[in-house]
């Protein structure tokens, strides 16, 4: 029994060394192979910060050489990349008060400045929310060791929010030059000295730019299978083919398509759905429909440093499809003002104000409007944009006041209503509903106020839908299945008792 009680404990006395060994081992192993890989800048820099949120604000380099040493492309590419970190981190360190960032930006001198900066701020109970929106930097002086750079940054548009005890108390976009020296420490660009030489107010005046066909009469439009999914992965370009064919045989001529801001990859636009885009504009084009396009659908951040995101996104979009003779008009945003009491009013309109100013500058051709969710809310930003568009999903006996009283509003600019419809649905969740009797002669009134006041318009929608997805009105079943019931046509490719109404 002695014998079986020591070789019991011998055993287990092995196997315990056998693991201690195991560990030791794998302990090791792990240290040397975290010695033999590279260092990973994203952790040593603290640029997860950045990889939240990227900062691409529009960069035009001046091209009229330096005096020094040759600069190549690729250290070119390093310098901007590290210049614009500096700038982010800047931001974000100003509007929470924290250091986080700095330190791999700036040199120790440089950094001094914004730290007492900082710690004035959150002395006074201040912040800023800001971002840069356009930098021109022109290389003066590149040393023959490779190791300093001199540059001047001309016309560099700053937006600033300034904010005391969480309240704004200042609002302000302005134009700056600075002076920067760069040094390469570590084999990274950190600012040296960031100086700003002059500034000024940055002129926001928009030109007005005339809707080239006032005369329309469209539709919203989704394909019935892929309703608010029109660029996804069944996208069907015959389906659509034939759509357009229904939709110009019913005496339509334009339609308003959706872009959904983070589908098509945010600020880096998947050229997948740019191509998907090419082929709606050419069948429109061919079918001789115009199109109105809807920039920012189901976006509602606006946050100020997304703003050189967003510009990335729309710029890519317009400077591709500006030329294409499909396109009607620009829609900036559907429906912002229903983010007004989440996002803030003022902050939503700065960002739309923004937006506007930008894409006009990259297409000087088509016009540009924003449909607001209501009539009530459209006059806003009336001196900005080039026609109004509303929605309206109320009685049709108070359309034509509702118009005319926003025409004497805006008298200047064309008045569009850019979504109006009724449900047939008339089931469970809504029994004192609709129907499709109801639904046509809801269109038959409404055609002769459009007729009467020659108002140009756009009604939801081609289709009914047999799903519906819950990020466009929840999950309350007395709100999806209404939904789904809008269109003119029914979900077995029948035409409702409303399409005899489709258009005046």
């Amino acid at each position: 029994m002695v014998k079986k009680n020591k070789a019991i404990i011998r055993g287990v006395l092995m196997l315990t060394y056998v693991f201690i060994i195991s560990v030791i081992l794998f302990l090791v192993s792990s240290l040397l192979n975290y010695l033999n890989t590279g260092a990973d800048r994203s952790k040593m820099l603290h640029t997860e910060i950045k990889k939240e949120a990227q900062y691409l604000p529009k960069i035009t380099w001046k091209e009229d050489g330096n005096k020094g040493r040759f600069l190549d492309k690729q250290t070119l590419n390093e310098i901007e990349n590290d210049y614009v970190d500096a700038w982010y981190v800047k931001q974000v360190a100003y509007k929470t008060n924290q250091k986080t960032g700095i330190k791999d930006y700036y040199t120790d001198s440089a950094r001094k400045n914004i730290y007492n900066t900082i710690a004035f701020n959150k002395t006074t109970n201040i912040s800023f929310e800001s971002t840069t929106l356009y930098h021109n930097p022109n290389i003066l002086f590149f040393s023959e060791d490779g190791q300093l750079i001199v540059l001047e940054d001309e016309n560099v548009v700053e937006y600033k929010k300034m904010f005391k005890n969480g309240v704004l108390v200042l609002e302000t976009t302005e134009k700056s030059t600075y002076k920067v020296i760069l040094l390469l420490e570590d084999g990274f660009w950190r600012i040296r000295h960031l100086v700003k030489e002059s500034t000024s107010d940055f002129d926001k005046t928009v030109n007005f730019t005339p809707i080239s066909d006032k005369n329309i009469k469209g539709i919203n439009y989704y394909p019935q299978k892929t309703p608010w999914d029109m660029f996804g992965d069944s996208f069907d370009e015959q389906v659509i083919a034939k759509d357009f064919k229904i939709i110009k045989n019913a005496n339509l001529n334009t339609i308003r398509i959706f872009i959904q801001y983070e589908d098509f990859g945010k600020a880096n636009v998947k050229e997948e759905k740019l191509q998907k885009l090419q082929q709606v504009l050419d069948l429109a084009e061919k079918s001789n429909l115009k199109v109105i396009v809807t920039l920012f659908d189901f976006y509602g951040n606006y946050d100020v440093l997304d703003w050189t995101l967003n510009q990335k996104h729309a710029e890519t979009i317009v400077s591709k499809f500006k030329n294409h003779n499909a396109i009607l008009a620009w829609d900036l945003k559907n429906e912002p003002n229903l983010d007004f009491a989440s996002r803030g009013k003022e902050t939503v309109l700065a960002w739309l104000e923004h937006l506007i100013f930008y894409i006009k500058k990259i297409d000087t051709k088509h016009a540009i409007t924003i449909g607001w969710s209501n009539v009530e809310s459209a006059e806003i930003l009336k001196d900005k944009i080039d026609f109004v568009s509303f929605h309206y999903y109320e009685d049709v006996e108070k359309l034509e006041t509702a118009y005319l009283s926003l025409k004497k509003k805006i008298n200047d600019k064309p008045i569009f209503l850019g979504e109006f419809g009724v449900t047939s649905y008339d089931g469970f969740w809504k029994p004192l509903g609709s129907s499709e009797e109801k639904q046509a002669m809801y269109y038959k009134e409404i055609q002769k106020v459009l007729t009467k006041n020659k108002i140009p318009y756009l009604s939801w929608t081609l289709y009914d839908f047999d799903e519906v997805p819950n990020s466009v009105v929840g999950k309350l079943p007395w709100r999806v299945n209404p939904q789904k019931e809008f269109g003119f046509i029914n979900t077995k490719g029948e035409k409702k008792p409303a399409f005899e109404f489709i258009s005046n």
